[in-house]
């Protein structure tokens, strides 16, 4: 029988504590974000790590007006609900980080998700609406949260593989696999719609 390590199933259960324990996040239901992987493009350490991908469109509104034609998102389900969210991490990359900055980027990714959980992203006013005015200060509240998330007792057996490198896990456990899913489409409506 080969070992495998199902990466998603493990991240999607310490977002969920995340959730659960912090005040911060506790409008985020897990069950309606879909937790995926992705190959990084390229064997650099630099470049992105994780991304959210919002479902819905400004104030969770499933359909958008662009140049005269109305579009809409490609729907998701996964397990049986309609996601709201996507959340990918980029392997190996994400996992090759420190384990601070692998929770940083959970949290970060996390944050995105909009305070009344529509499928938008979370909107500051301003031109950086996604980072408010400084991806670094961004990422020092993040640090914040993640350091108090520690703080409230979680439990480290949701976070102990965040300690291991994507090689660590694949020696300790054999493979690394979870769920992959196409970024989704938008699609233009018909002017019925």
């Amino acid at each position: 029988m080969t070992q495998n390590f199902d990466f998603c199933h493990s991240m999607t259960r310490l977002c969920d504590d995340i959730c659960r324990r912090h005040p911060e996040f506790g409008h985020i239901r897990m069950p309606q974000v879909a937790v995926t992987f992705a190959q990084a493009r390229s064997p650099a350490e630099w470049g992105v790590q994780a991304r959210l991908t919002p479902l819905r469109f400004e104030g969770g509104s499933i359909v958008e007006r662009r140049k005269g034609r109305l579009w809409t998102v490609q729907r998701v389900y996964h397990q049986g609900r309609e996601s709201l969210y996507i959340l990918t991490f980029l392997l190996p990359r994400f996992l090759n980080l420190s384990f601070e900055e692998k929770l940083i980027t959970v949290f970060h990714e996390l944050y995105h998700i909009n305070p009344d959980f529509n499928g938008d992203i979370r909107r500051f006013s301003g031109s950086c609406y996604m980072h408010t005015g400084s991806q670094k200060s961004y990422d020092r509240q993040m640090d914040v949260f993640a350091q108090q998330y520690l703080r409230m007792g979680a439990p480290q057996e949701l976070y102990r593989f965040l300690t291991l490198s994507f090689s660590e896990l694949q020696v300790t456990f054999g493979e690394v696999v979870g769920l992959r899913i196409a970024i989704p489409r938008l699609i233009p409506m018909g002017k019925a719609a």
